[in-house]
């Protein structure tokens, strides 16, 4: 998934009024304003209740779903293998969401502070905060990949990661 890809994806969905953020490694990338290694995906929070209107215009742009974890999470792909890894959210009238989770006594939860934005290719764009993606970065064996993020953070941000 290259930079004009998420910007693409990104204006297409501005397009049909869909508030999305973008988490992950581009998540990442975008909080620190370069591009630090490849993204096979593109993470994106949107809003449930846009979830149609989401749907609707990937498809539009030739993705189809590939896999559906609903309600915690489901993917789309286009035919060149691009894919989209879909979190939807559900607001609460302070800013703060929740996303359901494989356990449902422990949704994830998003503090209203967790939506900022960020820049891919010196355009704003919206996105995870960086103590958000921290906090999501634990609980696991992380892949290369991961420690490579973590280290972009605590470098640009200063912030304690779990490894």
């Amino acid at each position: 998934m290259s930079s004009d890809d998420v910007l693409s994806v990104l204006a297409l969905l501005s397009r049909v009024d869909a508030d999305v953020w973008i988490g992950g490694g581009w998540g990442i990338d975008a909080l620190v304003g370069e591009q630090t290694r490849p993204h096979r995906d593109l993470d994106l929070m949107h809003r449930l209740d846009q979830e149609d209107a989401v749907v609707e215009a990937l498809a539009r742009a030739g993705y189809a779903e590939h896999l559906d974890q609903r309600p915690v999470r489901f993917v789309v792909a286009a035919p060149n293998g691009r894919e989209i890894d879909l979190h939807p959210l559900v607001f609460a009238d302070d800013g703060s969401a929740l996303q359901a989770s494989f356990d449902p006594d422990r949704p994830f939860r998003y503090p209203a502070s967790a939506f900022v934005t960020g820049t891919i290719d010196a355009t704003t764009v919206p996105c995870l905060s960086a103590a958000q993606q921290a906090h999501f970065h634990q609980g696991y064996d992380p892949a290369p990949r991961d420690r490579h993020d973590m280290a972009r953070l605590r470098r640009a941000f200063g912030i304690t990661t779990h490894f």
